[in-house]
């Protein structure tokens, strides 16, 4: 018996929706990577991007449980010396781009290398409920339906 190793040429991506509304962050990231590696699929091949093409919208509107919405710290540097710059996950979520967060939870999910780098390319995330891919015709995946913890009611 031997064992099936995808090949690229033999991959099939599909579109996926996402509504990231009332959504816990970390939850999302878990589906969403988990999605773009293609672990989901029988045939899953470590070392090919199977993985399908994820859209998730409202980002903005999305939550972090506990008091994490204050608390939690994303570090950046600049690049010159002392030039490391904090903000809490509220003054992003009130910021010009809200959906960094939901981005930088998926990207420290995937394993580091360039294949996970490509992988994320296929993640398009959008603060608001308007996105540009609906020539793709993406299919709603509710995300809520498969673990009632994964939504968090105020």
């Amino acid at each position: 018996m031997n064992t099936y190793s995808a090949k690229p040429a033999e991959i099939e991506k599909k579109w996926v929706l996402i509504d990231a509304r009332g959504l816990v962050v970390g939850r999302l990231a878990t589906i969403v990577a988990t999605r773009l590696r293609g672990k989901h699929k029988p045939g899953y091949t470590p070392h090919v991007d199977d993985g399908d093409n994820v859209i998730v919208i409202n980002a903005k509107e999305a939550v972090l449980s506990g008091r994490k919405r204050e608390q939690k710290v994303y570090y950046r540097h600049t690049g010159y010396i002392g030039g490391i710059k904090e903000q809490t996950a509220k003054q992003i979520f009130e910021g010009k781009f809200p959906e960094r967060v939901v981005e930088k939870a998926v990207e420290r999910m995937m394993p580091d290398g360039p294949l996970a780098r490509k992988q994320l390319k296929n993640l398009r995330v959008y603060a608001g409920s308007e996105h540009p891919h609906d020539p793709q015709k993406p299919e709603p995946l509710d995300v809520v339906a498969l673990n009632r913890k994964n939504q968090r009611i105020a």
